[in-house]
């Protein structure tokens, strides 16, 4: 104990040098271990790491485990990753330690070690006191996920006296660890809520609490604006506070202030510890000082990686340190989570009491499998202007997300999806420098460097011969490894099954079990995972008007898109010269068949609250498409039929084989492509000049608006001519006032006059002939969400499309669907 307690006081005095700071927060509990010496190391930062035997509780420590030396190390400190503990079993640690919550950090290198273990082949788990904190984890994948060559599990678990830290090797596989560290902390720092003691539960009206039995995992802990603050420029915690560009959604959004002399003024309620002085220093604001009004067009966003089927502590910072907002009412903004409202009036000058004082806010949301088993948890911040504030724009500090435990202790998820990089094995890196043994070690890697040339050139030889004896359009091959047809990404981001894989979930392809046709092919009922999971397996027809092109687009493009309102994609096979996509199963099929194909004396017809719902979630899918990646992702054939919804009649846009990446610099206004698509969705001006852009998906969607409102084909012959287009009548009656004559008989009762004339509206300005005369999808959202809102308050009302609290909604925007604000607002 005396030791610790000397490794203490030498780590603290070392953070007072290096930080330039007292360290606000002294730890009664700290462990270093690094982890396979038999003695004390020195890490970069002058800490002392003492080895791990006096902690391993076990009496025969060479039949369970071994120590071995890191043969390559590159971009990582020497402590700890120098060293790692090999486990053959299970093998526990103990450490005693005062009772509350603690900090345990592992650390791991997943690289070779001269002992010859590999840790790319390990997979194990590890727990604590009874939490499961990791399980059959794969040290490897989750630094090819990431940009890093080493990895830090943070974790936060509640402990009475002892820390029982257990790893198990899963089967015909070993565990290892290069560094443990354990760090106490101040009570209730996580549990107790923010700097007001709430947690918001988003989402829901029942209160949140968080027990003392509760376990963390730190999945996030973000510097928003500014540089990395590591261990030592932390509070007397040790944690570490990375820079946002990996999760901003553009690294270009909004803008990070400069203000230097800042002197942040903590308070009892917002104490020292909390976050260090450069995450309240530094921030991003949504910019635009010349046009703020330009700000009302888009929102601050961030995305955040986490694993589905959880709960999240979501924890925010702000501090208000520009001397132009210095009081109430000045920046306003709506924090949304995971799309929804977290909170709607967010003032922190007002919540903090004034100007460089500090607050932070904490929320839980509960993260489902919508969107896959790894979604992005998605933060906006959108200026609110209902209190007609002095600037439009939004502020952030710090963001700190944590996964809480679920029920039995679990705090395991997935390991993630690799990045792929051009070094495609990212842990292969140069020798260390080691004395002796030099000419053996010289002669074994000629050898290996001359095989591996030789073995490269003969693959090369192979693979040209291979190509040339190949058409053009399919470089497909036949044997069950992956194959040219897809990027080595497409391999790590998705499930690739073997044919055989594929006609057992099909029952060899059934044609009894096929739930649709299309120009790709047949679309099969499925199951896989010992028929634990329906899929839609679509297979490329032999007679198909897509081929190989479209089948590597959509895979290609799907694999790399994940959203809850876009059709996921689970694999794909091609082997034996098949070419197959295997989709989660939609059980409701597509919107074309509820508005054509149902069966009218059992399936009872969409009401308009469910059409409005539809169009609102194929308009979000399509929003993202256009925004929400790197480049804009142009579908080019939505359609009815292209629009799927789930058993919940949630709409999923589906059908990529024809996408295309959207203009990729500021210079280009459109891509020049042949014309593809289905003919009556498709964009005139697209289909006369060839000029593609994310306004041609918007013509499609307002024609798919006026199948929903109409309920009948887009051209048809045996009506009049003046009915036989159905875009011409649609706008023939909309401008002529007559809009309930043409809306499906089901509706009649159903559907508010208000709204079917707001949603004419925008379905209207959706297939002007010109593209630039049509509103972004994200306008298109906003005005179905709005149009949703006005129905529901007319029906409460029910009194139609008069209603007060329809017509108190609608009065807040004017003509462009815009907020109404009575004086210009100013600009910071």
């Amino acid at each position: 104990m005396i030791s610790h307690a000397l490794l203490v006081i030498c780590i603290l005095v070392s953070a007072a040098v290096l930080g330039d700071a007292t360290a606000a927060y002294k730890p009664t509990d700290l462990f270093l271990i690094n982890c396979g010496t038999s003695s004390d190391t020195i890490d970069s930062q002058s800490q002392t790491w003492t080895s791990d035997q006096q902690h391993l509780l076990t009496s025969n420590l060479d039949n369970v485990s071994f120590s071995s030396n890191a043969s390559y190390q590159e971009e990582v400190p020497q402590v700890p990753y120098t060293t790692a503990r090999v486990f053959l079993s299970n093998v526990d640690y103990s450490f005693p330690v005062s009772p509350g919550w603690k900090y345990l950090r592992l650390y791991f290198y997943p690289t070779r070690y001269e002992s010859g273990f590999d840790a790319a082949s390990s997979f194990f788990s590890v727990t604590v006191n009874g939490f499961t904190l990791l399980k059959n984890f794969s040290a490897d994948l989750t630094v090819k996920a990431s940009k890093s060559k080493s990895l830090i599990k943070e974790f936060i678990v509640p402990v009475n006296q002892t820390l029982n830290l257990t790893f198990t090797p899963s089967p015909s596989s070993l565990a290892f660890v290069n560094g443990i560290e354990i760090v106490s902390m101040p009570d209730g720092s996580y549990s107790k809520g923010g700097f007001d003691n709430m947690i918001t539960n988003v989402g829901s009206t029942i209160d949140f609490i968080i027990k003392n039995t509760t376990a963390f995992e730190t999945v996030h802990r973000i510097n928003v604006g500014g540089q990395m603050v590591d261990e030592v420029g932390d509070t007397g915690m040790f944690r570490r506070w990375l820079p946002d560009d990996d999760v901003i959604l553009s690294e270009n959004s909004g803008m990070k202030p400069d203000v230097t002399g800042v002197k942040i003024n903590y308070t009892d309620k917002t104490p020292l510890y909390v976050a260090p002085e450069d995450v309240y220093k530094t921030y991003r604001t949504m910019g635009n000082v010349g046009y703020p009004r330009l700000n009302l067009n888009f929102n601050l966003t961030w995305l955040f990686p986490v694993d589905a089927g959880f709960n999240y502590l979501v924890r925010l910072h702000f501090c208000e340190t520009l001397s132009d907002v210095n009081g109430s009412n000045q920046r306003v903004f709506t924090i949304f989570i995971g799309n929804k409202i977290a909170m709607l009036d967010m003032d922190v000058i007002q919540l903090s009491g004034g100007s460089r004082i500090p607050v932070y806010l904490d929320f839980s949301v509960l993260v489902g499998f919508e969107s896959g088993p790894r979604p992005d948890l998605r933060l906006d911040l959108h200026p609110y202007t209902d209190s007609g504030p002095k600037y439009y724009d939004a502020i952030l500090n710090g963001v700190e997300i944590l996964k809480l435990s679920v029920s039995g202790g679990n705090l395991a998820g997935p390991n993630p999806n690799p990045l792929v990089s051009s070094d495609q094995t990212p842990n292969h890196v140069k020798p260390s420098a080691r004395k002796g043994n030099n000419s053996h070690v010289l002669v074994i890697t000629l050898a290996v460097v001359g095989s591996s040339i030789f073995l490269a050139m003969f693959v090369s030889v192979i693979a040209l011969f291979c190509k040339r004896n190949k058409t053009k359009d399919v470089p497909l091959h036949t044997t069950s490894k992956p194959t040219d047809s897809c990027s080595p990404l497409t391999t790590y981001l998705c499930r690739r099954f073997s044919i055989f894989e594929i006609k057992y979930a099909t029952n060899d392809f059934d044609e009894k079990l096929i739930v649709g046709t299309g120009g790709f092919g047949s679309v099969y009922k499925g199951q896989i995972d010992g028929g634990t999971t329906l899929v839609a397996v679509k297979r490329l027809g032999i007679a198909s008007k897509q081929g190989a092109k479209e089948f590597k687009t959509e895979l290609e493009m799907l694999s790399k898109l994940r959203h809850v309102h876009l059709v996921s994609l689970i694999g794909y096979c091609d082997d034996e010269s098949e070419m197959v996509l295997v989709y989660e199963y939609m059980p409701r099929g597509t919107l074309k068949d509820h508005l054509y194909k149902r069966n009218k004396a059992v399936d009872p017809p969409l009401s308009w609250k469910q059409r409005l719902e539809i169009c609102i979630g194929a308009a979000r899918g399509l929003q993202y498409l256009h925004t929400g990646a790197k480049h804009a992702i142009i579908h080019r054939d939505i359609k009815t039929t292209n629009i799927l919804l789930d058993e919940n009649y949630v709409a999923k846009v589906s059908d990529f084989g024809l996408s295309k990446v959207g203009p990729t610099s500021e210079s280009q206004s459109h891509v020049s492509t042949v014309v593809k698509g289905t003919f009556g969705y498709l964009d005139p001006e697209y289909y006369r000049r060839q000029v593609l852009t994310v306004k041609s998906d918007v013509y499609s969607f307002g024609v798919v608006m006026f199948e929903v409102l109409c309920c009948r084909l887009i051209n048809i012959e045996i009506v009049p001519q003046e009915q036989s287009d159905l875009i011409r009548w649609v706008k023939s009656n909309y401008i002529g006032g007559t809009l309930d004559q043409i809306i499906d008989p089901d509706l009649a009762v159903d559907i508010t006059m208000i709204s079917l004339e707001k949603f004419c509206e925008i379905a209207v300005r959706c297939v002007q002939d010109r593209g630039t005369e049509r509103p972004p999808m994200n306008d298109v959202v906003w005005g179905l969400e709005f149009t949703l809102q006005l129905h529901e308050a007319a029906k409460k009302n029910n009194e139609g499309g008069t209603m007060t609290d329809a017509e108190a909604l609608l009065s807040k925007t004017d003509d462009n669907c815009d907020p109404v604000i009575a004086e210009e607002p100013k600009a910071l």
